[in-house]
């Protein structure tokens, strides 16, 4: 089966300003992947050219195999962008239904049944946008997304303006969208979201990827931190691995142990060492 996205040594050029550096990327079906970068990054762009809104310089993108922009592409993939606005007089109904005439989908109202079920807005089906709350009405954003059962969602900071409420249930949503078989492209700044449903990280920064993995494969351990008797003592650059052994050499030494505990560092540590150290490439190190 073909990636719900693959993208291939990406270039795109705005006259003499580069905005992507050849780009790889890809996301698998039912696949979770977060892209994080700074302002300026190439972020927007990436999404733009998934989406078929801007065609690129030089390489390739598909969308479940087929071209970026094409009817089939645009068929497979649902988008939410961030400053998106529904109609205030529409209800949630109506939005469904305008999308799924916008998507060609001919599922009727059993597909609108299931979608705002899905986000919890079933029994709300009838109330106007205006009369909606910021995380009712970014529910109701998915749940347009997902009309006509696409392969790939793109969606750009869905939960940057909701309370630690809000941003729990989209989270909810997105983990019940992958169980579904949906991959999704999440473009945000907020990592801790990042760090809590998705199966891949990509950082992206001035154009080019500076790194990209799982979430706990790029963490770094920082050593083991032991609670003693006589206080507690961090050994530095010890991992899980070696915590036995440096309990074990402890009580042996006639020490009393009270508590171990794995240091590592954080998505945040490694987004600001990825950004930073390609900073440091650019610039020679200069200030």
């Amino acid at each position: 089966m073909a990636a719900a996205l693959q993208v291939e040594d990406l270039v795109k050029r705005y006259g003499a300003q580069t905005a992507l550096h050849g780009v790889d990327l890809h996301v698998d079906a039912g696949e979770l992947v977060g892209l994080l970068g700074p302002n300026g990054a190439g972020k927007s762009t990436l999404t733009k050219i998934a989406c078929g809104l801007v065609a690129p310089t030089e390489g390739r993108a598909t969308v479940a195999g087929h071209p970026a922009g094409s009817t089939e592409a645009r068929a497979a993939q649902g988008y939410l962008a961030e400053l998106f606005r529904f109609p205030g007089w529409a209800t949630a109904d109506e939005v469904m239904v305008l999308h799924q005439r916008l998507a060609g989908s001919a599922k009727g109202a059993a597909e609108r049944d299931d979608l705002l079920g899905l986000v919890g807005l079933a029994d709300v089906r009838g109330r106007r946008v205006e009369a909606m709350s910021k995380g009712m009405q970014q529910r109701l954003g998915i749940a347009q997304a997902l009309v006509g059962e696409p392969r790939l969602l793109l969606l750009d900071e869905p939960t940057s303006a909701l309370d630690p409420a809000g941003r729990r249930t989209v989270r909810d949503l997105l983990v019940e969208v992958r169980r579904r078989g949906v991959a999704a492209l999440l473009n945000t700044h907020l990592l801790s979201e990042v760090e809590l449903v998705c199966d891949r990280v990509v950082i992206i920064d001035h154009g080019a990827v500076v790194t990209a993995g799982r979430p706990e494969e790029l963490v770094r351990p920082r050593g083991v931190e032991v609670e003693t008797a006589t206080g507690t003592r961090v050994v530095p650059g010890a991992g899980r691995d070696d915590a036995p052994r440096i309990v074990a050499d402890l009580v042996a030494a006639g020490e009393k142990v009270y508590g171990v505990r794995v240091l590592s560092s954080t998505l945040e540590d490694v987004y600001l060492d990825a950004v930073g150290e390609s900073e440091t490439a650019r610039t020679g190190g200069a200030a």
